[in-house]
This record gives structure tokens, C-alpha cells and sequence, in this order.
């Protein structure tokens, strides 16, 4: 009888989460991947996730409920940038297309999460680092070179590497999201 109680309070009206974070979660997704496409297979994928894994739903207020799905989410977007580039090479030499969405939901998408005005936030925050370390950030997230490249392209060692890199993103991080500067430190 308690697990039954238990189960009906903490259950969760997928319906009701989806109308109140659809768009805000869109827009999560499209400010973290500055591709619209790509945030809307990750957004799709996410409340996918979310019917599949309700009746495991423990929360019972409407935070617990977002902390839920934007747990989802960030694993979504962890898991997309783990093996996601990955996946889109191999698609690619295979010769697999995916339907792409339409021209107007993507400039939709952009627009709403503001993408125009974040990718010129982003080219004055790089324009903001050293040479030195802006050449290592784009070594390694734009090039996607592994550190132990970057370190050898830049002629220092992977464990300066490392912290240049992360200064530079720490760095990005905090002039695109004034928030993360209490979080970085």
C-alpha cells in the first residue's frame, strides 16, 4: 500500500513538464551546441528520455521536476559531445542523412535562443584572451585535437596544455554567463 502512495505521489504528468519547459530547454540546448539542429535532436532526445524513465521519478515539487529533466538533459548533451562528433563522421562516410529540419524552424530556433548575439559575445570574449591562449582553446575544441597535440603544436607540455585550455574556457565561460564567475570561484 506505501509503494502504491509512494508511486502515485511522485508520479509525473509528462504533458504538463513538456508545455512548461519545452521552450526554455530549446533554447538550453541551442545556446550550448550554437546548432540548431543538432539542439533539436538533443531536445527530442531528452523528453524522449523522460517518458521512457518517468515511473522512476522520485521528486514531488515542480523544482524536483525541472532538476529532473535538466539532469536529463546535461547527460544528453555529455553524452552528444562525447561520441556525438563521432557519429556525425561516420554518418558522414556512409553516406546517412537524417531529415533536417526545415530552414524557418531552424532560423526559429536560432532566433529564440539567441544565437546571433551570442556568437558575437563569443568572438569578443576570444577576442578578450591571449594569442596563446586562444590558439590552444581553438586547438582543442575547434580542431578537436587531443592535448597531447596541442601541447606538441604550441611547443609546451600537455600539462600546460591543459590549464591554458581551461583558463581560456574558464575564462569564455565567465564573460558569456556573468553567473559562472561566483560558480568558478
Amino acid at each position: 500500500m506505501r509503494d502504491c502512495a509512494l508511486r502515485m505521489a511522485s508520479k509525473i504528468d509528462i504533458d504538463q513538464l513538456y508545455e512548461r519547459h519545452q521552450a526554455s530547454l530549446l533554447r538550453w540546448f541551442a545556446r550550448r551546441t550554437a546548432d540548431p539542429q543538432v539542439a533539436l535532436d538533443l531536445w527530442a532526445e531528452t523528453f524522449a528520455q523522460a517518458v521512457r524513465s518517468s515511473g522512476r521519478f522520485r521528486g514531488s515539487t515542480d523544482d524536483d521536476r525541472a532538476s529532473w529533466l535538466y539532469t536529463i538533459a546535461r547527460n544528453q548533451l555529455a553524452s552528444y559531445l562525447r561520441k556525438g562528433y563521432a557519429e556525425q563522421r561516420a554518418m558522414a562516410r556512409l553516406g546517412i542523412e537524417r531529415e533536417p529540419a526545415s530552414d524557418a524552424l531552424l532560423r526559429e530556433v536560432e532566433a529564440r535562443a539567441g544565437l546571433p548575439a551570442l556568437r558575437a559575445e563569443l568572438r569578443d570574449a576570444l577576442g578578450e584572451l591571449s594569442d596563446e591562449t586562444r590558439r590552444a582553446v581553438a586547438l582543442r575544441v575547434v580542431d578537436e585535437q587531443p592535448y597531447r597535440e596541442v601541447a606538441r603544436i604550441l611547443e609546451i607540455t600537455e600539462v600546460a596544455a591543459r590549464a591554458r585550455v581551461s583558463r581560456g574556457l574558464q575564462t569564455l565561460a565567465a564573460s558569456l554567463d556573468p553567473a559562472l564567475t561566483e560558480e568558478l570561484t
